[in-house]
């Protein structure tokens, strides 16, 4: 997850940041749905299982070090990325998919991209930082568990 949400906080955003009122909406709607997928699901949603059941079953082990590495890295993730997405950028997301884009003024226009585009962004460099944060605890506990 960490290398999505880098590219779109280094590059997609900022790319179509470029584009005026009208298109950068419907450039970023049409990469909502497209991003919209099973695979995508899967990919989010597998890090909050297994690196939970990764903590859970190092609890208690002689090396509990590596515990408390997982245990942050499911905190962060969880909250960091998880939650923040589900409260913060799904809302957004879902305030833009049921605005007919077609039917509003250019000043509506500019309106909506100004109450989400910064919002939307600053959830995303969290998720972004989050996300990094927790794969490399992770990484981490795999040099310190074959240490």
């Amino acid at each position: 997850m960490s290398g999505i949400f880098f590219t779109w906080t280094n590059a997609v955003k900022p790319g179509i940041g470029t584009l005026n009122n009208i298109s950068y909406l419907r450039a970023f709607k049409a990469m909502n749905k497209a991003i919209l997928n099973p695979l995508f699901y899967i990919v989010f949603i597998l890090p909050v299982l297994t690196i939970t059941i990764s903590a859970y079953i190092n609890y208690g082990s002689p090396n509990f070090y590596i515990f408390k590495l997982l245990f942050a890295s499911t905190l962060i993730y969880f909250f960091g990325v998880f939650i923040l997405t589900i409260n913060g950028n799904v809302p957004i997301n879902e305030l833009l998919e049921n605005t007919d884009l077609q039917k509003i003024s250019e000043t509506e226009l500019s309106s909506l991209r100004e109450n989400i585009e910064n919002k939307w962004n600053n959830f995303n460099l969290i998720r972004t930082v989050s996300s990094f944060i927790s794969f490399l605890l992770l990484v981490i506990c795999f040099f310190k568990y074959y240490d």
